[in-house]
């Protein structure tokens, strides 16, 4: 079935990629990113299990390798001479179904590293040294990089949206430079900074904070000098970034994706069903003794609940759903 109108015209695929069915396949709680190579090929996580998947474009699972992570809550590809290398936010934590809506005991073991597509670790990010983190948790959710490949000066900027509310910057060496918080312009501080992204449509490039909680998206130069806000009209849960061409598209946790044109003007919705964020339980359902089950309320067509948001050279969409058992949707543009 096709979604959108005119030129954002879709072909909703839902059940298009090969993901091996296993018990932990279906009851793992899916809360991830996805990325995209130059070659096409699609990158994301497991729901359930510490293994990166690695599709071709028409959903055949080409291999997997394991991770250690809690969750790869933000993939971000990124190319060094040549060479296709991930960056993975790992919040450091994983809800359990069995927990309800809380998170298992123990430290939150946030992290941000940099990996080869074969898993192997090749760089790690020290937590900044402040005093909000003195008590305060970490756990980082997306990183941005101000590549190289693109004239940039390989900057790493990582979101702290599920710790602190901040985003720090580093040097392409990881060295800690900076951090910003929302304070810096008149859009107020930042209230779940879930994902970052440099948009590059213009010049210079600029940095986009999805502003989750406050439901709207402060945009920065990428020495961290505030610029404007927008979306606080048209947007609720803005949670992740893809640009194709002039347009901007933002991934919503509640049920829907937002397309916006090259001055970040609301375009459209796609999929919007902004009902089964009121059903109780959601992104999940509750059964008759209250307890946390897979959703019987996923419709073609209509989202339930986007998280992680890639897009391939042809503009197609791929689309990380947050619920139990996950869901992997491909948006063929039409």
């Amino acid at each position: 079935m096709q979604i959108g109108s005119g030129t954002n015209t879709y072909e909703w695929q839902d059940s298009w990629a090969s993901i091996p069915e296993s018990e932990s396949a279906r009851d793992g709680w899916a809360h991830h990113g996805v990325t995209v190579t130059e070659s096409g090929q699609i990158i994301t996580y497991h729901p359930g299990d510490p293994t990166m998947m690695v599709f071709n474009p028409d959903g055949t699972l080409v291999r997997t390798f394991p991770v250690e992570l809690s969750d790869a809550h933000g993939i971000t590809l990124v190319n060094e001479s040549g060479q296709d290398l991930l960056w993975i936010a790992d919040n450091g934590r994983k809800r359990l179904p069995g927990l309800g809506y809380d998170y298992p005991g123990g430290e939150t073991r946030g992290q941000v590293l940099k990996m080869d597509l074969q898993g192997n670790i090749l760089a790690r990010l020290t937590r900044p040294h402040l005093d909000v983190y003195r008590e305060g948790m970490y756990s980082p959710t997306w990183v941005a990089i101000n590549e190289e490949s693109y004239g940039g000066n390989g900057d790493v900027w990582v979101a702290d949206g599920y710790g602190q509310s901040y985003v720090h910057r580093y040097d392409r060496s990881g060295n800690y430079i900076a951090s910003i918080n929302g304070e810096e312009g008149g859009a107020g501080r930042f209230n779940c900074p879930h994902a970052i992204f440099i948009d590059r449509r213009s010049s210079p490039s600029e940095l986009y904070v999805a502003d989750r909680a406050n439901g709207q998206v402060q945009v920065y130069d990428l020495e961290g000098n505030y610029k404007r806000v927008f979306g606080s009209d048209f947007l609720t849960t803005p949670s992740g970034f893809v640009t194709h061409g002039d347009l901007l598209v933002i991934a919503e946790l509640r049920a829907r994706l937002t397309v916006c044109g090259k001055n970040d003007e609301f375009v459209c919705y796609l999929g919007a069903n902004d009902q089964v964020c009121d059903v109780e339980g959601w992104p999940n359902n509750k059964d008759t003794a209250g307890n946390v089950v897979a959703t019987s309320l996923l419709e073609p067509g209509k989202f339930n609940s986007p998280h992680g948001l890639a897009v391939d050279a042809q503009g197609n969409l791929f689309v990380a759903e947050w619920l139990i058992g996950g869901r992997f949707i491909r948006l063929g543009k039409v």
